[in-house]
């Protein structure tokens, strides 16, 4: 009797924050849910394993993009330049293998040092000369794309044959690598949350969530389970010529910037830092926390996403061109993080926000071209869902505020 009353209390305790404004990303999974749905019955295609893979590829390099946007986004300053950054970024790592002959382990990082050079140039401005995140991002957004018509000269292409960058997009793990992937994270997500409640509970603490927490453990690890039967299905129209099988290699590379992105935001001070600056600059600073480095910081960090965003973008296509990094890239990056949870006023979100709006935007975009819809329709649509977003995000903040 006394575990139902404690469950009952839960999700009284549950209810009474999101009727407070704390709904987190609960509206996104339920958007999620309805465009699934939607589509999946309008389209025989949606729910194939080859349009699943497919999905999962095209939202990888703006999931990336917006992983970086939620540590900027959480201080309550914004990038405009980020998918520019990232076409810099590609850029200068195809010019350094394709031109210069560097191996793809000293190109990559390189790559990533330009982009955080960037951002630390972006960040400064904004901290030290206080000019307007807004302000100076526009400014670098034109800059960046001027920088990348001069690195690959307008109208043109450059392609790369390197088959370890090729292969972040192109390629995948193999069945059975694809199960043991899945069953190692599976295991290592379990394992870190019962270390925690066993923490907890050694300490003394009444953990009534334990049972919610053990229900959505078991339904990600079911989602995880089917999503693994899919992707390890024949995907390929011609097996006989090239079979195509298991998970794409980008999902393991965003799996590993989603566990370091979201252990430096939880687990570290400089994470603490980036919250209770996006929360209160003036209180941060009279805490004595460096508000003015943990701002360039922020802007050095989604630039180095963007880099890593740029690798991808040029395996997707097998090259850097003029415009990679730019058209929609930023504007769904930004709503991604933003559909996913994320507040646009700061202080409030996660690094798993940017994966779950970036979902929601390839869903749209995928699910809609599945149904011929044009490109001006799939914009307008998109727009509207970042909108009811950040709506929901304004009630909810002031419903916290007046509680």
């Amino acid at each position: 009797m006394s575990e139902q009353i404690t469950i009952e209390k839960s999700l009284r305790d549950w209810a009474s924050r999101v009727k407070a404004g704390q709904v987190g990303a609960l509206p996104a999974i339920l958007g999620l849910l309805v465009l699934c749905v939607v589509f999946g019955s309008m389209s025989s295609v949606f729910f194939t394993p080859g349009n699943f893979a497919n999905l999962l590829t095209q939202a990888a390099a703006v999931i990336v993009i917006a992983m970086g946007l939620v540590f900027v986004l959480l201080l309550g300053e914004i990038d405009l330049s980020a998918g520019y950054a990232a076409g810099v970024c590609g850029a200068v790592l195809v010019i350094l293998i394709t031109e210069m002959d560097y191996a793809w382990y000293i190109a990559f990082p390189i790559s990533i040092l330009v982009g955080i050079v960037l951002g630390a140039g972006i960040g400064y401005l904004v901290a030290q000369l206080k000019i307007p995140s807004f302000v100076v991002t526009l400014a670098t957004f034109l800059a960046f794309q001027g920088l990348l018509l001069l690195l690959v000269s307008e109208g043109g292409t450059i392609r790369i044959e390197d088959p370890v960058i090729l292969a972040v997009e192109n390629k995948n793990l193999s069945v059975s690598a694809s199960w043991i992937f899945f069953l190692v994270t599976s295991g290592i997500y379990i394992l870190t949350g019962l270390w925690k409640f066993a923490k907890r509970r050694k300490a003394g603490l009444v953990d009534s969530l334990f049972k919610f927490w053990l229900i959505k453990t078991l339904g990600l690890v079911a989602i995880g389970a089917v999503a693994t039967v899919a992707l390890t299905v024949e995907r390929s129209n011609n097996p006989d010529l090239v079979s195509l099988r298991g998970i794409p290699y980008v999902v393991p590379v965003i799996l590993v910037l989603l566990v370091g992105a979201t252990f430096v935001l939880t687990r570290t001070s400089f994470g603490l830092h980036i919250y209770a600056v996006g929360g209160n600059a003036e209180a941060a600073r009279r805490a004595g926390i460096n508000v003015k480095m943990v701002r360039i910081s922020a802007f050095m960090i989604c630039s180095g996403f963007a880099a890593v965003a740029g690798m991808i973008f040029v395996s997707r296509a097998n090259s850097i061109s003029p415009t990679t990094g730019g058209s929609s890239t930023l504007l769904y990056a930004v709503g991604a993080a933003v559909i996913g949870g994320t507040s646009l006023f700061g202080g409030k979100g996660k690094v798993s926000d940017a994966i779950l709006g970036g979902l929601v935007v390839a869903v749209i975009d995928n699910g809609m071209a599945l149904l011929g819809y044009p490109a001006g329709i799939k914009f307008m649509v998109t727009g509207a869902v970042l909108l009811i977003s950040a709506t929901i995000d304004a009630i909810s903040r002031r419903g916290a505020t007046t509680t």
